[in-house]
């Protein structure tokens, strides 16, 4: 009978690294963090240092710079991370440029091992490795085998008992590259980040390209660099968490939408755990409806939380949502950055979920939010909709969307980008014009798995909010694209096509 290893697994403390990995890095690997100049892999490495370091499990930076680690460590101090008292404590640097320069492999890996016996560091960092590399090709040298320098290096590190890192410029993975390569074929783990420039946009992604002995999340991953230092977003569908709320384990229960009449038109309210698309044009209330429902739910003792991508909610512009934020009743989710990826609304969203235990979300609206994102991510936005309402309904949440609709009287659509059968439930909201002037009707046209009104009714706006009014008659059907006074029976809706389910 085998006894199988357990292998120790560290908290990187990068937020969203360690989901990524599969659970942490595993203690005494030997890894390479990789990509292009600028795309944060020094950062990335003190980031792990700083959360690992102590005093009795210290750490080893090698720097193999043209520059001495005071002028990098002046950037890196920059970082909410970086903690000057632990420098020369539980973290030491050590400058390898001179022996580097020499071109001698052997040396400097007898210096690496001077320096880990003297220090006995359970982190070790080299960077960068590819400096060595490129000192190490001088003609003539005879201690300038790399693969035999880099294997006795990684047998070195795990003797020691250590968790190395390599960080190193590579501008491609190609497969002859890395089959080539002896670092990136030693290594058990390659993390490697790009990034990219797209008009204004700076878009960074990390991939695990291998990590033994654990399961990683294949794909791209988008990460950001801010003053805190590096975060990545995992992909929506890790980010599930148990239904949260006051009546989550009710799934059969019903929320109040905050407008009076419009329940009844709803069949009793919108199902807890819904997904509802506010369809109309500018100017129909959709954000006054937006604002309503979570206004209803503070009432009701229940928390919520908007994203909103237009304009911050203010008391000029809508009161009663700008005094839920202010109050804490409501969450805001307010990103400007022009580089946003879905991973990273949805995790914005389930980290305010969570922190107020919110049970409604709004989101307002979908048309800006497609402009929020960075262009890459404008490709797929399907996809990327359809991943966004599944991770917040599979949180607990109760989800209200609002969609900017071109007004053709007529031509009935419920989504410019025919995602209306992403949804649970729809409601449209239009213009129609009666001696004149125009007038406002609204409709229940989708409530999956429940019986809704049928009625077009005309609704108005005051102080108060949204009032919903009678039927339109009979007289004032749509006929030719306008009202018409004669008593002809109202025109249906047209037939919902199969792209708005």
């Amino acid at each position: 009978m085998t006894t199988k290893v357990t292998i120790h697994r560290l908290a990187t403390g990068v937020p969203g690294l360690d989901d990524v990995l599969g659970g942490g890095l595993p203690e005494f690997s030997f890894n390479l963090i990789a990509g292009p100049p600028g795309c944060g892999k020094t950062t990335l490495a003190h980031q792990i240092m700083f959360a690992l370091a102590t005093p009795e499990r210290p750490a080893l930076y090698f720097t193999v710079l043209g520059e001495p680690p005071l002028k990098m460590l002046r950037y890196q101090q920059q970082f909410d991370f970086f903690d000057s008292e632990r420098i020369g404590r539980s973290i030491h640097f050590v400058n390898l440029s001179d022996d580097a320069s020499q071109g001698d492999l052997e040396q400097v890996l007898h210096r690496i091992a001077a320096e880990v016996e003297a220090h006995h560091p359970a982190l070790v960092f080299v960077d960068s490795f590819r400096s060595v590399v490129h000192a190490s090709r001088g003609e003539g040298n005879p201690h300038n085998n790399l693969q035999q320098f880099v294997q006795q290096l990684g047998m070195m590190m795990t003797s020691w008992q250590a968790t190395t890192f390599l960080i190193g410029e590579y501008f491609t993975e190609t497969e002859t590259e890395m089959d080539a390569n002896p670092v990136l074929t030693v290594a058990d783990g390659l993390i490697w980040l790009r990034q990219s420039v797209q008009r204004n946009s700076m878009v960074r992604k990390m991939e695990i390209m291998k990590m033994r002995g654990q399961p990683t999340l294949p794909g791209l991953h988008t990460f950001r660099i801010s003053g805190s230092g590096l975060q990545v977003f995992a992909p929506a569908s890790m980010a599930l968490a148990a239904p949260t709320g006051p009546d989550a384990e009710l799934p059969g229960s019903r929320l109040l939408m905050g407008v009076p009449g419009l329940d009844d038109m709803m069949g009793g309210g919108l199902p807890r755990g819904y997904s509802v698309l506010v369809a109309g044009p500018s100017g129909s209330g959709k954000s006054i409806l937006a604002a309503a429902f979570l206004a209803e739910g503070a009432r009701c003792g229940e928390s919520g939380v908007i994203a909103v991508f237009e304009q911050r909610p203010n008391r000029s512009r809508n009161r009663l949502l700008a005094e839920l934020v202010g109050s804490g009743r409501v969450g805001l989710v307010d990103s400007r950055a022009p580089d946003l990826s879905i991973d990273e609304i949805v995790q914005l969203l389930l980290d305010e979920i969570r922190r107020l235990d919110a049970s409604r979300v709004v989101i307002d609206s979908l048309s800006a939010f497609e402009l929020a994102l960075a262009p890459t991510f404008r490709e797929d936005f399907r996809e990327s909709l359809l991943r966004l309402v599944t991770a917040l309904t599979g949180a607990g949440a109760t989800v209200l969307m609002t969609s900017e609709l071109e007004d053709r009287y007529i031509d009935l659509r419920f989504s410019p980008y025919g995602t209306a059968f992403l949804t649970d439930a729809i409601i449209v909201q239009r213009y129609i014009e009666v001696d004149s002037r125009l007038r406002r009707v609204m409709a229940v046209v989708k409530m999956r798995a429940s019986a809704h009104s049928d009625e077009l009714r005309e609704f108005s706006i005051d102080d108060n909010g949204i009032r919903i009014g009678e039927m339109l008659s009979d007289q004032e059907g749509l006929l030719g694209g306008r009202p018409t006074r004669k008593r002809a029976p109202a025109r249906p809706f047209p037939a919902v096509g199969a792209d708005d389910g």
